[in-house]
């Protein structure tokens, strides 16, 4: 029995992996473009929890977007940014930065901030998503549209949620809350 515990003991020791990241950077040393052109910079978010999705037109987990607005409309006072990433790196999104707007607004009265198409996955993918693989590991990498990735108010990544979480999931919110 002691043998096999301190194999045990040896195998964990070889296969550990840190899970501290180093975090030389934080959300607040990036910025993206904004649907509109404008720059969205992390700075002005200091101090707020920040909700990132990717998202996409047609995809089925579109209807996501409706309990997007829905949690922006309940916390973004308390201090929550949601937003939306619309992304084609699953190959389900709009073409272009117009159309990706006019679908949201006229079909889920989007107002919460969103980006222009970004990649989200891969060599091409934006700067941000690099960052929280790298700093929170694979979970943080989008597998596919809604994706989620929660950042706390150091600017850190706190937890990733899956395309399966709902929005507004007891298991989202709660995340939320604990970190507003």
């Amino acid at each position: 029995m002691r043998k096999v515990i301190f194999l045990l003991f040896i195998v964990m020791i070889f296969f550990k992996t840190s899970a501290t990241a180093n975090y030389e950077k934080k959300i607040y040393d990036f910025s993206i473009e904004s649907i509109t052109g404008e720059t969205i910079n992390f700075k002005d978010y200091k101090n707020k929890v920040i909700l990132v999705v990717n998202t996409a037109s047609y995809c089925g987990f579109t209807k996501q977007y409706d309990e997007l607005q829905e949690l922006w409309e309940l916390y973004k006072e308390k201090g929550l940014v949601v937003l939306g990433v619309p992304s084609n790196s699953f190959n389900q999104e709009k073409n272009n930065n117009a159309d990706i707007k006019e679908f949201c607004e006229v079909n889920f009265n989007i107002n919460f901030p969103l980006t222009t198409l970004t990649d989200v996955k891969g060599k091409n993918a934006h700067e941000l998503f690099k960052w929280a693989k790298e700093n929170y590991g694979k979970s943080a990498e989008p597998k596919w549209n809604f994706h989620k990735i929660l950042i706390n108010k150091d600017g850190k990544v706190h937890d990733t949620f899956a395309s399966f979480t709902k929005p507004t999931s007891k298991k989202l919110i709660k995340a939320i809350e604990n970190i507003l």
